[in-house]
């Protein structure tokens, strides 16, 4: 679990804040807020009620120490919007409409700093009065511009390190001088000089962190990774020998903690409008994760709950059912079609009794193990916590293992009663500690052989073996291959900062894309919620990795020229619209290049019957090539289509219509002209809808949408102009 903290952040938003700067389309506040507003949502989104925040306003119009304190002299035109607390997605909504620059350039930075270091020190005390377990900070974002009365300042950097509760300060300057980083504002004023001086000496003796705006806002790209606090999956002992029958046995207490975690996106929550939008809503089974909070007065969502009823057929009154508890049902096996039931007591017999344990039982030549057998993550297998003779003893056995070059393994059992998994061993040896690296082995139910022809030889019925084939690579393309694969090498394509080769797209260099793009939008939605605004682009260190480097595609084209020419590698030619598989220009000619059909004296159009509805329109397709005639034998179905709904007695012909419109569209699909089943369908559509096909048909829409027999999209056919969405509008009515 992550501890407590507690932070505020001191934002001046003076008059001077209002200014853009340096080439910026944005003011200064605006620029720090994006800082602010990301260390804040992030925050938000962890869910978390230990980690309190406030933010307090400097040279502000208002003076409101919200009962910090007293306002007394030196303390004017300071705000704090919110006492130390857990901030939701309605603090934040509340704190937009205030963080505006103001229309002063009073207020003493310091004495904001001294309500910050008042407002942590209250908030974090136990009820004696002893400072509780937190992680204290202050974040302060300035431009240097106002006045400040420096004369408190050793007395507040004395309580800022205080032995019992220290408190972290972090400076951000807009536009201060960084040597770091080479810049410099030239034609600086000198009170901004002057308080720049005053701000990083004050820093160094708090030993905080001072930094520009620039170079935070810099970081803020760069994706945060969540430490979490290991949890053992097991605390017991490993055992060689059965310690209840022998005495020669070794026992060692160890624990057993996870090497690495898959990091998932937050999962979305269902809502729905909420009725008693004056009432106090119920608790919520909303993920953690979400910034909405479950106490929210202002939100008109609520979550959804779900509640299982579990009912069974009434023997007293046949057709109705009633509710039984869960306790009162057996459980049941699907056996084919047919429930299987298996009593508890049946239960018992074949279930197995485990108690928890970790034994040895049995050892393995390092050289003989295959990589592929694990069929886990790995875990690490560590000596109990202040225990020197386990230390000593998993210490020992480690290097055993070690030396004689082999792998050891054991069977596990997490908890009583709960099935057992076979583990690999592995001793890990690093300078300042040690340890066993496990991974779950197969049982032989678990293996899969699968056989697979060779790869570089093909073998016939009768026995005969070829290596050459147009299947099978030849010399040269292995060769060209080899040479492409050597000319993308990355290990070697990066270079450190002092230009020497190091290993490009390094583990630690390289984030998720999925987990880190999905944060970044839920924070800068949290605050954006106009729907209108489009969603900014994805930091570029997410996208960095995501295709090869130009400079290395370039070093190796001539390498991938020759393994094109070695692999026979030619370009198709687009499909062109409408010039789709059926074309009969592209159908198999006969060696005479004679035109069997005009021999034959086949039409050229073919005229719809609707006694043969279904045959002839295909037939008229297959005739001609001709858009014309296409068109021509789309409105011949069409109207007969027409005719059938409405001369139908009831729904008797909606069945023959509704299998005439799933031939036009899959036709029309295969011939790649959509455009033309589009128009027919929306005019269909139209009528239907209209009443203008004698009657109400509405019943023959339904049947159309519940086939979905709709527009044909982009996802249906790629040469469409109707998107996914608009198809799906379509079937409202």
């Amino acid at each position: 679990m992550a501890g407590k903290e507690a932070t505020v952040y001191i934002l001046d938003l003076g008059r001077s804040m209002s200014e853009k700067r340096h080439g910026r389309d944005q003011s200064d506040l605006d620029w720090a807020l994006e800082y602010v507003w990301d260390k804040i949502t992030t925050t938000v989104a962890t869910g978390r009620k230990s980690a309190l925040m406030s933010v307090i306003g400097c040279r502000t119009d208002e003076s409101d120490l919200a009962g910090v304190m007293e306002i007394v002299e030196g303390y004017e035109n300071i705000r704090v919007f919110s006492e130390l607390k857990q901030y939701l997605l309605g603090d934040i909504r509340d704190l937009q409409e205030h963080l505006k620059p103001s229309r002063t350039d009073d207020g003493d930075l310091v004495s904001a700093l001294a309500v910050a270091v008042h407002m942590i020190d209250s908030a974090t005390k136990g009820a004696k009065g002893n400072p509780l377990k937190y992680d204290r900070r202050v974040i302060i974002v300035t431009d240097g511009r106002g006045d400040m009365d420096t004369g408190d300042l050793e007395q507040i950097a004395m309580k800022i390190k205080d032995a019992d509760a220290p408190i972290e300060v972090v400076l951000l300057g807009v536009d201060f001088d960084d040597a770091d980083s080479g810049f410099k504002e030239e034609n600086k004023e000198t009170p901004k000089a002057k308080n720049e001086e005053i701000l990083k000496d004050f820093v160094e003796n708090c030993d905080g962190n001072f930094g520009t705006l620039a170079m935070a806002i810099e970081q803020l790209h760069t994706p945060r990774l969540k430490e979490t606090r290991p949890v053992p999956s097991y605390r017991g002992q490993l055992t060689l020998g059965d310690p209840e029958k022998y005495e020669a046995t070794i026992t060692i207490d160890v624990e057993r903690y996870p090497c690495t975690m898959i990091a998932k996106p937050p999962t979305a929550s269902s809502f729905v409008v909420r009725t008693d939008i004056g009432g106090v809503p119920g608790p919520s089974e909303q993920s953690s994760a979400t910034i909405v909070g479950e106490d929210h007065a202002m939100s008109d969502l609520s979550a959804v709950r779900n509640q299982r009823v579990y009912q069974v057929e009434n023997q007293e009154e046949p057709g109705i059912k009633k509710n039984v508890e869960m306790e009162e049902l057996e459980r049941g096996y699907e056996y084919g079609r047919t429930a299987v039931h298996i009593s508890e007591s049946d239960m018992n017999v074949v279930k197995l009794e485990t108690q928890q344990s970790l034994s040895l039982v049995g050892f393995v030549k390092a050289e003989e193990f295959e990589r592929y057998l694990p069929l886990s993550r790995s875990n690490f297998i560590v000596p109990q916590r202040a225990n020197q003779q386990a230390q000593l003893a998993l210490s020992s056995f480690i290097h055993a293992l070690y030396e004689a070059e082999c792998y050891a393994v054991a069977r596990i059992v997490m908890k009583e009663n709960k099935p057992p998994v076979l583990l690999l061993l592995v001793p890990r040896i690093e300078l300042e500690w040690e340890a066993l690296v496990d991974v779950e082995l197969p049982f032989e139910e678990d293996l899969r052989r699968y056989k697979f022809p060779p790869l570089d030889r093909k073998l016939t019925i009768s026995g005969k073996t070829i290596t050459e084939h147009k299947d099978l690579p030849t010399k040269d393309l292995l060769n060209a291959m080899s040479d492409y694969v050597d000319a993308m090498d990355l290990s070697t394509f990066g270079r450190d900062d002092d230009g020497n080769e190091e290993e490009y797209a390094k583990r630690e260099d390289t984030f998720a894309p999925l987990v880190h793009r999905i944060n970044h939008i839920i924070r800068w939605r949290a605050t954006h919620p106009d729907p209108t605004l489009q969603i900014p682009d994805p930091p570029e260190i997410l996208t960095k990795y995501s295709v090869p480097p130009a400079e290395l595609m370039a070093q190796a084209e001539q390498q991938l020229n020759a393994l094109k020419k070695a692999g026979y590698v030619k370009k198709v030619p687009p499909r062109v619209k409408g010039r789709g598989k059926r074309q009969r220009t592209d159908r198999d000619k006969p060696l005479s290049g004679l035109d069997v059909d005009e021999l034959l004296g086949n039409p050229k159009r073919v005229k719809i019957e609707a006694n043969n509805l279904i045959p002839s329109f295909k037939q008229a397709l297959a005739a001609s090539d001709d858009l014309e005639a296409i068109q021509e034998a789309s409105d011949g179905i069409a109207k007969e289509i027409r005719t059938l709904i409405s001369n139908s007695i009831g729904d008797s012909a909606y069945g023959q219509a509704l299998e005439a419109i799933r031939v036009t569209r899959d036709e029309f699909i295969e011939l790649e002209e959509p455009e033309i089943y589009n128009a027919f369908i929306r005019s269909l559509k139209q009528e239907i809808l209209g009443g203008k096909l004698n009657g109400n048909r509405r019943d023959m829409w339904w049947k159309i949408k519940g086939s979905k027999y709709g527009l044909v999209d982009q996802k249906r056919s790629l040469v469409s102009d109707v998107t996914e969405e608009e198809a799906r509008k379509f079937y409202e009515t």
